[in-house]
């Protein structure tokens, strides 16, 4: 029988936020309405581009460490979006995949 799985990510949101809330402050970036989506999805893209590169599809130098980075990048946009929109990310994932691990 599986454990239980729990995903814990209170502490990184909230670094991540901290980090998010001093960078803002020092650029000058208004983060008012939909901001947190579109620079998941800026994110996003920068993601796959690097995943193209590394794939052989696409021009530029293959990095696995610019995946990487960009990958954290995308986590850390996501925990951006759902403090912003009010989405308890743990609970969700609770609700939406772990839940299959728990006992019958």
């Amino acid at each position: 029988m599986a454990e239980a799985c729990q995903v814990i990510l209170s502490t990184p949101t909230t670094d991540v936020l901290r980090i998010a809330d001093l960078y803002a402050a020092e650029h000058g970036i208004d983060r008012s309405g939909d901001w947190a989506i579109l620079k998941l999805q800026e994110e996003l893209g920068e993601l796959t581009a690097e995943h193209l590169r590394l794939s052989g599809r696409a021009r530029g130098e293959a990095d696995p460490k610019a995946l990487a980075d960009e990958a954290a990048d995308v986590l850390g946009m996501l925990l951006i979006y759902c403090d912003c929109a009010e989405i308890d990310i743990e609970q969700a994932m609770q609700n939406k995949w772990l839940h299959w691990l728990e006992p019958s």
